[in-house]
């Protein structure tokens, strides 16, 4: 098994030799060199949120009203923070989360395929966006032997719906990942103020003008004419018509691993399950489409309603520690969005290596000397409400 706490080992070890880190450690120093770095209006399109962002700080915050209990003389010098996921053992319980404008995070702009590259070398599985800046065929075969799951946004035409659905699924995705939340964009004030979307501008749009479908309805090639591609697009991307009567066709679709992401409410992972969904991912995208309460206070009645069907997690993970809480209010796998997403920002596929191994080794440390050896251990009682 790995033992990911050796990472900040080789950071000591390396620093007698003169070395430092080639990165910041803290999700503060990612996001302020990020910054620094990227160009100003595609820095508030990732970083920004939805209205006053008050949802999205609340995400970050709900995780401080949350102690760790540590127990002493437990035996857990060795740690095991695997897990089974839909068939797969996975060395660890975090996966990258989507990030709709990854690919042009990156210098080279390529950054589906950096975050595919990291996830093949680290084991950490990869959900793929549909707004992807590469074919999601050469991101799933970037991916190696680690899984990766296909991001659906469910666009208003049911034969693209379809053709995208079926292309994941023959590329060799484990899994199709529904996102409910977006079926029209958030009120984004930091983008709205730049009055710049960076999909309109043909960004990110490579599994569509990739698709013989969605090519199919353009007057000419996007080749040659991608801004009318991306006015196509702009009309074909969500489909605010898609309600639970819908579930049965998606369902229909693949014999895949089947999640809905967005789901908060116990009632309506109820209504998930009677569909026959394979799993819920709870979400409230991070705080990017509309204003709710933290997603982390919403996770436990989420799971007690998911009555033993995985769940998925992410909004508002920052560290390694998150990563434990969310995993003792009963998430089954911990997404990290924006963390990586710097990573790639500052150094591509070896930037995003370098965020996902400070995340682990504080993950593994925050676990072993609280005392906790197993994924297992990490229960409800193991967390202390802060006052």
């Amino acid at each position: 098994m790995a033992n990911y706490s050796d990472f900040q080992l080789g950071l000591y070890f390396a620093g007698l030799a003169g070395e430092t880190p080639p990165y910041p450690l803290t999700f503060a120093g990612l996001e302020a060199a990020a910054e620094a770095k990227m160009e100003h209006r595609l820095w508030d399109y990732v970083s920004g949120g939805a209205g006053d962002e008050h949802t999205q700080r609340a995400n970050v915050t709900a995780f401080e009203r949350w102690g760790i209990l540590p127990r002493m003389l437990s035996g857990a010098a060795d740690r095991d923070l695997s897990i089974e996921l839909f068939g797969h053992t996975l060395p660890s319980p975090i996966f990258l989360a989507p990030i709709g404008v990854l690919g042009v995070m990156t210098d080279d702009e390529h950054g589906d395929l950096a975050a595919a590259a990291a996830a093949a070398a680290s084991g950490v599985p990869m959900v793929a966006s549909t707004l992807m800046q590469d074919p999601m065929e050469d991101v799933a075969a970037a991916l190696g032997d680690t899984p990766g799951f296909f991001q659906l946004y469910t666009p208003n035409d049911r034969e693209l719906a379809e053709s995208l659905v079926h292309r994941a699924e023959a590329a060799g995705y484990a899994g199709i990942v529904v996102t409910l939340d977006t079926w029209t964009l958030g009120y984004r004030p930091r983008d709205l103020q730049h009055a710049t979307f960076p999909q309109l501008r043909g960004s990110c749009l490579a599994n569509y003008t990739s698709d013989p479908v969605f090519r199919a309805k353009l007057a000419v090639p996007p080749e040659e004419d991608l801004a009318a591609a991306a006015v196509q697009w702009a009309f074909t991307f969500g489909n605010p018509s898609l309600t639970w009567d819908d579930l049965a066709w998606l369902r229909g679709l693949t014999d895949l691993p089947l999640l809905l992401k967005g789901i908060c409410h116990p009632d309506d992972v109820r209504r998930a399950k009677d569909a026959g969904v394979d799993g819920i991912y709870c979400s409230n995208h991070g705080g990017r489409q509309a204003a709710s309460a933290p997603a982390l206070d919403l996770l436990p009645a989420v799971v007690e309603a998911a009555e033993g069907l995985p769940v998925l997690f992410d909004s508002g993970v920052r560290s390694g520690a998150d990563v434990v809480k969310a995993l003792a209010l009963g998430a089954t796998a911990v997404g990290i969005g924006r963390p990586y997403g710097y990573g790639a920002v500052l150094g591509g596929t070896a930037g995003i290596e370098f965020v996902l191994s400070c995340l682990l080794a504080e993950a593994d440390l925050t676990m072993g000397l609280n005392g906790y050896a197993r994924i297992a251990d990490l229960t409800r009682d193991v967390l202390v409400a802060v006052r």
